[in-house]
């Protein structure tokens, strides 16, 4: 439990596991949408479009942390996409996926993939860095539409509504 604990939170004192998940995400969406532009048939395809993504360049245990758990993302996103498709558009009331517009749907595909397949990740994580990634990517609306899908699946993984036991 103590090993448990210690992979879910950060050290107070050393900041690098935030910093290393915080680029990964960063590094993780500007793959995936890439990939609405450029598809991978296979896995093989999928490390060859990963590969030539942008990457940070430093050769340091944390650049490698990030890359590590970029890649994670990235593929179960794509392994997981149809079903994180089917969830998104349960919880965005009157919105078809061809209408979301493509940043935001990486967003919610990314921090979807979090809340329902990452147990390490708490569901205020997701939301918030879901929420950043919006910031930075994503127009004026964006963050109040992202906010209001991400805070609905929330509410009902929080409610046991799905078989994940995350609080909110």
């Amino acid at each position: 439990m103590a090993q448990a604990a210690k992979c879910i939170m950060p050290q107070s004192e050393d900041k690098k596991p935030v910093a290393s998940r915080r680029k990964g995400r960063k590094q993780a969406f500007e793959c995936l949408y890439g990939l609405i532009f450029e598809s991978a048939a296979d896995e093989r395809s999928l490390r060859r479009v990963f590969a030539r993504c942008p990457h940070d360049v430093s050769e340091d245990s944390e650049a490698d942390a990030g890359r590590d758990f970029a890649w994670e993302l990235v593929s179960g996103v794509w392994h997981n996409q149809t079903a994180l498709d089917a969830v998104i558009v349960r919880f965005s009331k009157n919105w078809k996926l061809s209408r979301i517009a493509k940043v935001e749907l990486t967003i919610l595909r990314l921090a979807v993939f979090e809340i329902m397949h990452r147990p390490d990740i708490p569901l205020r994580v997701a939301l918030n860095e879901a929420i950043e990634l919006s910031k930075r990517y994503g127009d004026e609306n964006s963050r109040n539409f992202i906010n209001g899908i991400l805070d609905a699946i929330a509410k009902a993984v929080d409610s046991g509504e799905f078989e994940i036991h995350k609080d909110l």
